[in-house]
This record gives C-alpha cells, structure tokens and sequence, in this order.
C-alpha cells in the first residue's frame, strides 16, 4: 500500500463533445480528471469543465501524444502521484479504472491495457511483435497507468510519436515489469480522430519501427 497516493485520470481529447462530458462524469466518481483540449474546434473544453475536469487548452491541434505529454506534465505540477490515462471518445470502459486504480494502489508502477479487439491489421502486426519483445500484447491501448515519478528519470513520455507507447516500452526495456488488464471496448461514436485506412495504418507502423530501433 502507498502512502502519499494521489492518482488522477488524464484524457486527451480533441472535438470530443459527443462523449466527453460522459466520460469525464463517469471518472471524477472515483478520481480527479484532467482534460487536455487539444485545440479543439467544438464544446470539447466547456463540457469537460463543466463535467468537473480540470481543463488544458491547446490554442492549435498538436496531436494525441503531445495532448497526453501536457496531461501528464499538468498532472505531476498539480501534486498527483500516479496516472491512468485513457481516450476521451467513450469507447473504454470506465468501469475499468476501478482495476487499474487497484493495482496502482498496490504498488505496481506500470499497467497496461489489453483490448478485447483491433480494428486494424497494423495494430495485430504491432501486437506479435510486442508480446514476443517485450510481454505486452496490447501497447496501443489507449488505457494505461503509470507512477509519474517515472517520467523525472525515465521520459519524455513521447519523443517520436509512437502513438502513446514509447514509455512503456522503454520502462519494460528497463527492466520495469507491465501488468496487463483486460478492457472491453464499446462502439466508437462519430468517425475515429486517429484516421482510418492507410493514414492509421501508416502512423502505428511508423511507430513500431520506432520502437523497434530506439534504445
């Protein structure tokens, strides 16, 4: 059990007012959220804050890992311990942050999403690769968790981005072990703000060649 033990949800949303008012209801039940509004064009910010989440605007789109990178640096200069991030769009089950908060609870540093399905066949390819390499089957999931004292000596979160897996995968290199956590995924709502075809498929291979060559 940790003593000085505060954890807090962070989402990376952007032109999410669809769900984020839903998603961000459902989390601050069991934690605090923060919101990074990543230069969103809709209500995506206004509803987040008035769901009760503290809010990170960003004047202009920079992207989902820049938008996590600012949460959990607003995280950290807040006074949290620990993060659970997860994506805004409301396919995740929220339910689910009651067993990442568990584990975070006892004492594990690092947790890691397995979803039940992939919508892309880059995403199995990244899969087989990462359950031989490093033991995960599901770097990709957006829903992960972390002890913030890791990124002082272990970060940047992102430097290539890796489509949010680049920490994991060099805390495991570490030496660090990753606890996998089964999530079931919902239907998403509206069309994915990662892109579809070849732009989705592109980004997760550019990424685990990334992963592959960085040390």
């Amino acid at each position: 059990m940790i003593e000085d033990f505060r954890p807090v949800v962070v989402l990376a949303a952007f032109n999410e007012e669809s769900t984020i008012r839903k998603v961000v209801s459902e989390s601050i039940k069991l934690l605090p959220v923060v919101v990074v509004d990543d230069g969103s064009v809709d209500g995506t910010g206004a509803l987040a804050k008035e769901a009760g989440a503290f809010v990170v605007h960003h004047a202009r789109n920079l992207g989902y890992e820049a938008a996590l990178t600012s949460g959990l640096q607003t995280a950290v200069k807040r006074g949290f311990t620990h993060a659970i991030t997860m994506d805004a769009d409301g396919q995740h089950d929220v339910s689910v942050v009651q067993a990442f908060l568990d584990g975070l609870r006892d004492g594990e540093d690092l947790l890691v999403g397995h979803r039940d399905r992939y919508q892309r066949s880059s995403e199995m390819v990244f899969s087989f690769v990462a359950k031989r390499l490093w033991g995960i089957a599901d770097p990709l999931c957006g829903m992960k968790a972390f002890n913030l004292s890791l990124l002082e000596n272990f970060g940047p979160f992102d430097s290539y981005k890796s489509v949010g897996t680049e920490f994991t995968i060099r805390l495991i290199r570490r030496g660090f072990r990753a606890r996998e956590i089964s999530v079931m995924t919902k239907p998403r709502v509206g069309a994915s703000r990662f892109g579809g075809g070849l732009k989705a498929n592109y980004k997760i291979y550019r990424a685990l060649f990334f992963a592959l060559v960085d040390r």
